[in-house]
């Protein structure tokens, strides 16, 4: 664990595990001290992975913005000149699969093997769910929004039918225990802005890494017919899908399985 130098922010970076390298890139509002994280499941015992905060969330600087895509995937590179990676596998969830999609056509040579995770391409290609159309809600109004969206089957049926693991789902998701921390707020909203305008479609076809693409049935975030569309864009890419929403990893816990197999594979 420490602080990286990279494209001329301080970026807190963790590693762990022994193997290839894989770098995860992490979600909307992602941070490393929220735990357990990327970095404590089965992959971290099959590579040597690593993981950071994004800039203007968790412990990275939060620079003024506005920040763009391109200036997240130059970030990511950074971060692998800072680790001593020429090329490693790079896996990327939700938000960090747009980031790694961003990487993958503007820093070609970086990747070995690409791995997107619930996530989209943009433009015609369709966008993930309107996050920066949520920006002013409250947290917990927030969190009760999205469940139902980031798993279909959880609608107001099952809500019912399952109040307190609900519940306690609204309180895990509304709870920042870093909320008063400086610039903090503001580097979130640049993030969904940045998010906002994703649009990679039209240059899915000069990805030239070994692509995997994996979704949750479920996902109404990052949908099930968007994956097939990525799949079909990406040159040579496989298609998985598992049972669960946008959080598929969690819930399917074969997806670790097969996202490791992948990139183990000749």
């Amino acid at each position: 664990m420490s602080f990286l130098a990279a494209n001329g922010l301080s970026v807190w970076c963790e590693r762990s595990g022994e193997g290839p390298p894989l770098l995860i890139i992490s979600g909307t509002g992602g941070d490393l001290r929220r735990k357990p994280g990327v970095l404590d499941g089965p992959l971290a015992r099959r590579f040597t992975a690593a993981s950071y905060d994004q800039r203007g969330l968790g412990q990275t600087d939060k620079p003024d913005g506005p920040y763009s895509m391109a200036d997240y995937a130059d970030d990511a590179a950074a971060v692998l000149d800072a680790l001593g990676w020429d090329a490693a596998h790079v896996m990327g969830i939700s938000f960090g699969g747009m980031v790694a999609q961003e990487l993958a056509v503007r820093h070609p040579s970086r990747l070995r093997k690409l791995v997107l995770c619930c996530t989209s391409p943009g433009g015609e290609g369709g966008a993930s769910y309107p996050l920066h159309d949520l920006i002013g809600m409250t947290p917990e109004a927030r969190a009760r929004h999205m469940i139902r969206i980031s798993n279909l089957t959880h609608d107001e049926t099952w809500q019912a039918a399952n109040r307190d693991a609900f519940e306690a789902m609204v309180a895990f998701s509304a709870t920042d225990p870093w909320a008063d921390e400086p610039r903090r707020a503001m580097g979130a909203e640049l993030q969904l802005r940045a998010r906002a305008g994703h649009d990679v479609w039209d240059r899915l076809p000069s990805i030239t890494a070994p692509t995997l693409i994996c979704g949750g049935r479920h996902d109404g975030i990052a949908t099930p017919e968007t994956q097939n569309r990525m799949a079909a864009r990406i040159p040579g890419a496989q298609l998985r899908m598992f049972e669960g929403g946008h959080l598929f990893l969690i819930e399917d816990r074969s997806a670790f399985t097969a996202i490791g197999d992948f990139l183990e594979a000749p």
